[in-house]
């Protein structure tokens, strides 16, 4: 499993600090998009093939892990 600084990136000099694929200038919000859009991963990788499937999946592991932090501890 990759870290998070693996992953994801957050440098001022780098697209004004908005979060990308670490060693990329691929924001994290194109993933996220094009998943909403209903467009497929493979058709994300296509499009920006610095990004890897390793770093998407791990990306979306890490929003996952963020949205369900503390549920179900009510």
């Amino acid at each position: 499993m990759l870290l998070q600084n693996e992953v994801i990136q957050s440098d001022p000099e780098i697209l004004s600090g908005e979060p990308v694929f670490a060693g990329t200038r691929v924001p994290l919000r194109n993933l996220f998009d094009y998943l909403e859009a209903g467009d497929s991963l493979e058709m994300f990788l296509d499009a920006f093939p610095d990004g890897t499937r390793d770093q998407a999946v791990a990306a979306l592991e890490l929003a996952r892990e963020a949205v369900t932090a503390g549920a179900g501890t009510h």
